[in-house]
């Protein structure tokens, strides 16, 4: 079986990010860039499987600026086997999921496994999108994955508690935080990532339109948080509430 696992490059989640002066966008320059939080343990998970036998070859792949081919890199000193750059800027989640669907009809894996956001935007929305273009089943906020012939158990993260849901291959699933902890990746490993495969596309060779959907009015800093207030007592508290105006 084989496995896609889509990559994002995002600010290293260290990285407090900065706004423009002019207030059109997130200041990239000068800024360390790194493979998505969630996209590592999907690359993890892939390697996972594919080391206990479940998976014959693991491919990822990147929807993002050439020099998202670092973070592909990064993914193949991990152990991923090959990997495909699409170049674009600024795809929107329906256009990433578009994408994906296309190089899911070359590739024929039985698995997609998805980070089940990206920390630059917190969509949280490509999976399930991919998910439906396909017409496939899937399993979100997965804390474990187990694949079982020609099905994989998904145990997924509700507000209930846990849900274990069983999906026929091929399917897709989006990773949760507590789903494993990534490998770093070797020094003879990183070497070896250099001479791997890596396929240079455009959205133009799969005949997907990108075009955005929506438009940016503005980028703003979030507001200040003000100090708290300590109160003696009870009534104390209730009388600042109603002061407020957020109790009767």
């Amino acid at each position: 079986m084989k496995i896609i696992v889509p990559v994002k490059r995002v600010i290293d989640y260290n990285v407090k990010p900065r706004v423009k002066a002019d207030g059109t966008g997130v200041d990239l320059a000068n800024v360390k860039m790194s493979m998505n939080p969630f996209d590592e343990i999907a690359v993890e998970e892939a390697l996972r499987l594919k080391e206990k036998g479940a998976a014959t070859e693991v491919v990822v792949v990147s929807i993002g600026p050439a020099k998202a081919q670092e973070t592909l890199r990064t993914a193949l000193a991990m152990g991923a086997d090959r990997a495909i750059l699409i170049e674009a800027e600024d795809v929107e989640p329906l256009g990433v999921a578009k994408l994906l669907a296309k190089v899911q009809e070359e590739e024929l894996a039985g698995l997609i496994i998805l980070g089940k956001q990206a920390i630059d935007n917190d969509c949280n929305q490509t999976g399930q999108m991919l998910a439906a273009l396909l017409g496939r089943p899937q399993g979100t906020f997965a804390s474990k994955v187990e694949v079982e012939g020609d099905s994989v158990s998904v145990t997924r993260e509700v507000d209930g508690g846990l849900e274990t849901v069983k999906l026929t291959l091929p399917a897709i699933v989006t990773t949760d935080l507590r789903l494993n902890e990534p490998r770093y990746a070797s020094l003879p490993n990183i070497m070896k990532a250099k001479s791997k495969p890596l396929a240079q596309k455009t959205p133009a060779d799969y005949g997907v339109d990108i075009s955005p959907r929506l438009e940016t009015l503005k980028v703003v800093e979030p507001p200040v948080r003000q100090a708290g207030i300590r109160v003696a007592d009870v009534d104390e508290l209730v009388a600042k509430l109603k002061a407020m105006g957020v109790a009767a």
